[in-house]
């Protein structure tokens, strides 16, 4: 037996939920703060698992930032 085609209240229902389900998504895709909340919860999480490489590139950044130190300090002498 053939499927009877939509009627178009059908049709618009349809069009209504994929409407709102692309809305959703955007607003998802630009919401800063909710992203921001979500890649925090992503590092802990992360750090909780293993905190070596956090601790590890933490010092990385610390050296480099005691280098610069250093060397703006004899250049000025």
């Amino acid at each position: 037996m053939a499927e009877r085609p939509p009627t178009p209240e059908e049709r618009v229902a349809e069009a209504r939920a994929r409407l709102a389900l692309t809305l959703d998504a955007i607003e998802d895709k630009f919401n800063v703060p909710k992203r921001a909340r979500a890649a925090a919860e992503r590092v802990k999480a992360s750090y909780r698992s293993n905190p070596a490489p956090w601790i590890a590139g933490a010092v990385g950044v610390l050296a480099v930032i005691a280098g610069g130190i250093v060397l703006a300090a004899r250049r000025r002498r």
